[in-house]
């Protein structure tokens, strides 16, 4: 059976197959060959994370890249696109769709409630079994942070940061996060 939106094209989506889509307001993502759509973030999800990635810019080391609208992919079907991330900054000189995890040292989901499901379970999920070592998320209207570290069995909670707190820690770099900045 072919899919409606591919003529001729099995039904699985793949990370080859994004570039084929418009470039308008969605966010295209893909979960075992499933396509994930989704809308833009709203204005204050945006200045949460484009806080945070100014704070964690100026203190990221040389070698290191935060970034921003760059997929993350460790399986040719499922491809998604974290708010914000750390990475080793020799992984763009290779190009392609996606970063490959192995290169990405944190990534980071601002939640918002039309798809907080999506980042509490199905992300976190993913991003572990591919091998990212941090997974923050972010939540705006608790204006919480919750840093995640990838252990052998999953993701744990290593802090659950309430506004009024500062984060301190080494990784992925040395860094210094007064939460009451970010909200």
């Amino acid at each position: 059976m072919t899919n409606p939106a591919r003529p001729g094209w099995g039904d699985a989506w793949t990370v080859d197959d994004l570039q084929a889509l418009p470039e308008d307001d969605q966010v295209y993502e893909i979960f075992d060959g499933s396509l994930l759509v989704s809308p833009r973030a709203d204005v204050f999800h945006g200045a949460v994370a484009n806080r945070l990635r100014r704070i964690l810019d100026r203190q990221a080391p040389a070698g290191l890249l935060v970034g921003q609208d760059i997929g993350v992919s460790a399986k040719h079907s499922s491809y998604f696109v974290p708010d914000l991330f750390v990475a080793r900054e020799r992984a763009l000189a290779s190009g392609g769709a996606a970063l490959d995890p192995r290169d990405v040292l944190l990534v980071v989901e601002v939640i918002s409630p039309s798809n907080a499901g999506r980042d509490l379970v199905l992300k976190r999920h993913e991003y572990a079994a591919a091998g990212i070592g941090l997974y923050w998320l972010v939540e705006p209207r608790k204006q919480t942070l919750t840093v995640l570290a990838n252990t052998p069995g999953g993701y744990r909670e290593q802090a659950l940061l309430p506004v009024g707190e500062i984060y301190r820690a080494d990784e992925p770099f040395p860094l210094v996060l007064p939460l009451a900045d970010i909200f």
